[in-house]
């Protein structure tokens, strides 16, 4: 006879908490190296891996890992350290864009632009939260219509 009662991990939603930097001077090229390096690890691999990462990113992108862990612990406090959540999405967007002059020959400018970016990382304790995410964020545009 099969077992009929349901597993509680089927039945409850997955947690996720979100950490999001706006406007921070690394350009989103720049940044984009770095959170691709962290996407679909476990939280605590990926903090290592931007602990030693030589890019200027990695330290800003550290501290929103670890801002994303304490929001999870926030959440569910039976969660005990960064070993237990995944990261599920990471993800950099262009921020502002400073426009400045820079004197050049002849009495011409040339337009520097200074760039910045909005990173956003999600921490999850399922590792396959994307697919839940997904189907719920449709599942609401759907019902909206």
């Amino acid at each position: 006879m099969p077992n009929t009662t349901p597993d509680l991990e089927s039945t409850q939603a997955p947690l996720i908490a979100r950490a999001v930097l706006r406007d921070i001077r690394h350009t989103p090229q720049k940044a984009r190296r770095i959170v691709d390096l962290i996407r679909g690890q476990r939280a605590d691999q990926a903090l290592s891996i931007l602990k030693f990462a030589p890019q200027a990113a990695g330290s800003d992108v550290f501290t929103l890992l670890n801002s994303a862990v304490a929001n999870a612990k926030a959440k569910n406090p039976a969660i005990r350290d960064a070993s237990e959540l995944w990261v599920i999405e990471a993800l950099v967007d262009e921020g502002r864009t400073m426009k400045r002059f820079r004197p050049r020959a002849q009495g011409r400018g040339f337009r520097i632009l200074k760039r910045s970016s909005h990173i956003s990382v999600a921490v999850s304790d399922v590792k396959d939260a994307t697919k839940t995410m997904n189907a719920r964020k449709t599942s609401v545009k759907g019902a909206t219509k």
